[in-house]
């Protein structure tokens, strides 16, 4: 079975050693309002398990859920119980998603309550990475609303590890870089523009996760080309990347694309 064990690679200066795919954990949590080709239902505890385990026995560290995600964090406590030292957990801050809406609140007060419930869902102490679930309004969000200086107080604090944006801007992106250790950027076969991010990352060593690497399973190419295959050589083949988070409840997606990214990394190094 290939796995991504040999590729773990460190996120920026975080001191965190992460796997080249992440999990992404949305359709753990949630299925209204989720922007996918093909309606799906969300896993029972049983194969959420099972998928947690396979992930892990394919080399993957790495695990991305948020507030936003419905009832994401909440399951994820206890089907990880007894495996912290197995993760790297990614959270967000900013979200909310009630009755089928999502409403923001970036303020300070919002931050502290927000992390001390992710911490209490996900039955941990300590949350590695924690980032602002951008509405869009990236610069306005991390010059105006306290976030990212409440963030960097409770990584003092030792209740995250790191901290930064999962953004929609090149301007929020180099932002979250400049004050903060990682960004969460766009980045795939259809859309291309937060690019710069990922440059000045790999000038300054600051950690990228991917996020819509598979632009959220749209990738569609001529025929005879993978797509995964070729979202990944285009993914990848960037220096600036750390990891693209894949949100997928199939196990033979799982390991296909675990096949897949250690076959393009091994053929970029």
């Amino acid at each position: 079975m290939t796995s991504l064990h040999p590729f773990h690679r460190p996120l920026g200066s975080t001191g965190l050693m992460v796997s080249p795919l992440g999990l992404g954990t949305v359709k753990l949590g949630r299925d209204q309002g989720v922007k996918y080709p093909n309606g799906f239902t969300i896993p029972d505890d049983t194969e959420a398990r099972q998928l947690l385990a396979m992930a892990r026995d394919l080399g993957i560290n790495l695990i991305d859920t948020a507030p936003a995600y419905g009832r994401s964090e909440e399951r994820l406590g206890p089907l990880l119980r007894g495996q912290r030292e197995d993760w790297v957990i990614v959270s967000k801050v900013g979200e909310e998603f009630e009755a089928g809406q999502s409403r923001f609140d970036f303020s300070p007060e919002h931050t502290r309550f927000s992390v001390e419930r992710s911490l209490k869902r996900l039955e941990t102490d300590f949350i590695d990475l924690m980032l602002i679930h951008s509405d869009g309004n990236d610069v306005a969000i991390l010059q105006e609303s306290g976030v990212l200086e409440t963030l960097a107080e409770l990584k003092q604090a030792g209740k995250i590890r790191a901290f930064g944006l999962s953004g929609k801007t090149v301007e929020g992106g180099l932002l979250a870089l400049q004050q903060g250790d990682c960004a969460m950027v766009t980045y795939n076969l259809a859309e291309q523009g937060e690019k710069p991010v990922l440059d000045y990352a790999a000038q300054h060593g600051k950690g990228i996760l991917i996020k819509k690497a598979l632009a959220s399973g749209h990738a569609c190419l001529g025929a005879g080309v993978d797509p995964v295959r070729a979202s990944f050589e285009l993914i990848f083949g960037h220096p600036g990347v750390t990891s693209a988070i894949i949100g997928t409840i199939n196990p033979l997606h799982l390991s296909h694309n675990v096949a897949t990214a250690a076959a393009v990394i091994s053929s970029l190094s």
